[in-house]
């Protein structure tokens, strides 16, 4: 259990790697004291699902539009079937904006994204130094984690 009361090796690796994939028990509860050790060491941090992440670099780093669902029969009027677009905040504008602390964008259920959003995340933090990814890949019977880029090479 050593590894689980400083942190200091994930955060060692984090920081090296800049994207790690993580592994963790079903039960939970490791990965939430792996970022309150990260909060402690002055890290910043956003917990995200990858489910409907859509380009993750616009989604997390710029203004982007959002339509509506489409609910069915709707009036063919100023915005027509697709709805009007609303535009949303990029989601870490405020964490990077201002301060020059580290910011680890943590996403749940990465199962779902893509080979190519896993690279699109990876170059994302080599553009950024600042910013650090943990995404969770799925469960293991322990706590595990590896660098993204090997976890990438590795499906290819």
């Amino acid at each position: 259990m050593p590894l689980l009361l400083t942190g200091r090796g994930f955060r060692q690796e984090l920081e090296r790697a800049g994207a790690l994939a993580l592994y963790a028990p079903l039960e939970g509860g490791a990965e939430t004291r792996l970022l309150r050790r990260l909060r402690a060491a002055g890290y910043r941090a956003q917990i995200n699902s990858a489910r409907g992440l859509g380009d993750p670099e616009a989604f997390l780093l710029q203004l982007h539009g959002v339509r509506p669902p489409h609910l069915g029969h709707q009036s063919v009027g100023r915005g027509a079937a697709v709805g009007e677009v609303q535009m949303a905040a990029p989601q870490l504008g405020h964490l990077l904006e201002g301060s020059n602390a580290p910011v680890v964008l943590w996403l749940l259920e990465g199962q779902v994204l893509s080979r190519a959003e896993l690279s699109s995340l990876l170059e994302l933090t080599r553009r950024e130094p600042r910013l650090k990814i943990v995404v969770e890949l799925g469960g293991a019977r322990a706590l595990r984690w590896q660098p993204l880029a090997s976890v990438l090479a590795q499906a290819a």
